[in-house]
């Protein structure tokens, strides 16, 4: 392993914060968000490497399985489960886990995230193969459970990729992708639930949107092929019908009901 500077431990670039007026901690933390597009912007090469190499796992049946702890596991959690909503994909495709288990996405689980080799085992319980890839998550590039669920994805040969902001860190270092954000030390030292997992979200958002937009979740602009789950999305799939087909607004949401999502009606009235 390379030296690496700890950027996530670094000092804050404020001090005295208690007797900041809330205005002014107010304005630094958003003066300091305003670095983290710009650090997630040097690691686009690195995005595009890891999309286009599971787009090809996908085409084969492959998954992607994103795996964390505290607020990182909490983001893949979250990205994952809004991928089947958004492009009704089925939910066994894109995959969170978080050190500790389900209860850990609402309480810390103590010492979750220090087994090497608890990950690996939540990965062999879905039957993981070499069409799926592994994207660990932390911050701090340290995390025994992130870094030993790579390391054994990769022996097995699987494409591994991690999201972390400690370039050079011992994740960054385990994979075949490695996208690393250097956003700089947090606003409240050591925080990375701020910058760090700001910049993650964003990553995590281009990776998968990117991923179902090649994959064809997505046609023009539209979520084609999202659920129709309550009136508002109903109601947003009757517009783009309405758009797309030029039909009144009764009839799309008529065909729209029939056929159970935009892309059918689509496929049908085009076919």
């Amino acid at each position: 392993m390379s030296e690496y500077k700890r950027i996530t431990e670094m000092p804050s670039n404020f001090n005295d914060l208690e007797f900041m007026d809330t205005n002014v901690i107010l304005s630094s933390i958003n003066e300091e968000d305003k670095k983290i597009a710009a650090a997630v912007e040097k690691e686009i090469p690195s995005i595009t490497k890891l999309v286009d190499a599971l787009v090809e796992r996908f085409n084969k049946g492959g998954r992607m399985f994103y795996i964390g702890a505290g607020t990182s596991g909490r983001l893949g959690i979250l990205d994952a489960s809004e991928i089947p909503p958004t492009y009704g994909m089925p939910y066994d495709r894109v995959i969170g886990l978080i050190a500790g288990g389900d209860i850990a996405i609402r309480k810390a689980v103590e010492n979750a995230e220090d087994d090497p080799d608890q990950a690996w085992k939540d990965l062999i319980a879905y039957g993981i193969n070499e069409n799926d890839a592994v994207v660990g998550i932390a911050a701090s590039g340290t995390t025994p459970y992130v870094i030993g669920g790579v390391k054994e994805a990769k022996a097995k040969g699987l494409l591994t990729a991690c999201v972390t902001n400690n370039p050079g860190s011992p994740l960054a270092e385990a994979v075949e992708i490695p996208i690393a954000v250097n956003v700089g030390p947090e606003f409240v030292t050591g925080s990375t639930r701020m910058k760090s997992g700001t910049s993650q979200k964003l990553v995590l958002n281009m990776i998968s949107t990117a991923l179902m937009i090649k994959i064809g979740r997505v046609k023009g602009n539209k979520m084609v092929n999202m659920q129709l789950s309550n009136i508002k999305l109903v109601d947003r799939g009757t517009r783009y019908l309405v758009e797309e087909l030029n039909l009144d607004y009764k009839e799309a949401e008529t065909l729209l009901k029939k056929f159970g999502s935009v892309k059918k009606v689509i496929d049908a009235q085009k076919g």
